[in-house]
């Protein structure tokens, strides 16, 4: 009996360890010319992101991810259209890129993270992320969903086998001189129950037709 206790706290611990995270995660966006900010909401297989006006401090506009189904869906609150949002054509990348692990922790939002830099001598850019691997199994997900150009995302793709659950928390962008380009920051992480009416779009919105 006491052997079958300590099994089924064990399996329950190994349960624990590896369940998807649930709650709100904001971010902050510097380029050169403006800082804008992000929240995820993730509750299982469905995310929510919104994005917030710098002048406005409101949601000026949001992508809805369906991880299980592949779908995205963009979300317009002045106007209160939703619409399908199909992903862009596959980025390229000039020459290659080289990803090295780093030797270096940092401690983000409470969560330890460890570096990766990846390098692109052709197209001038260096972008090091800062990663934790404590179960932000979305994110991967989404990235290679949504499909996008910029470089913090497309680099990010190019580090292969990292642990399942692995996200990065501050990923910094510079060019050939070291100059910063952009950097992405997690300023807020707050795990909790997130109520599907925070990622479900809005009764009342209609369907944009293109």
């Amino acid at each position: 009996m006491k052997k079958l206790k300590l099994f089924v706290a064990a399996c329950a611990l190994s349960t624990a360890a590896f369940a998807q995270f649930e709650g709100t995660i904001e971010f902050r966006m510097e380029t050169k010319k403006d800082t804008t900010s992000n929240i995820y909401y993730v509750k299982g297989e469905n995310v929510k992101l919104d994005q917030i006006g710098k002048k406005s401090g409101k949601v000026e506009g949001s992508f809805v991810f369906d991880l299980k189904e592949k779908k995205i869906k963009f979300v317009n609150p002045a106007r209160k259209v939703w619409g399908d949002h199909k992903s862009e054509t596959p980025p390229s990348i000039k020459g290659t890129c080289t990803v090295t692990k780093g030797t270096g922790m940092k401690t983000i939002c409470g969560k330890k993270c460890s570096d990766w830099t990846v390098k692109n001598t052709d197209e001038n850019t260096t972008i090091t992320y800062w990663i934790t691997t404590d179960n932000f199994g979305f994110f991967s997900q989404l990235v290679t969903l949504w499909n996008r150009k910029d470089k913090q995302s497309v680099y990010f793709l190019q580090i292969k086998d990292l642990p399942k659950g692995s996200m990065p928390l501050l990923s910094v962008e510079t060019d050939g001189t070291g100059a910063q380009v952009s950097k992405l920051e997690a300023i807020k992480i707050d795990k909790k129950a997130v109520d599907a009416s925070q990622i479900a779009i809005p009764s009342d919105y209609k369907k944009f037709e293109q």
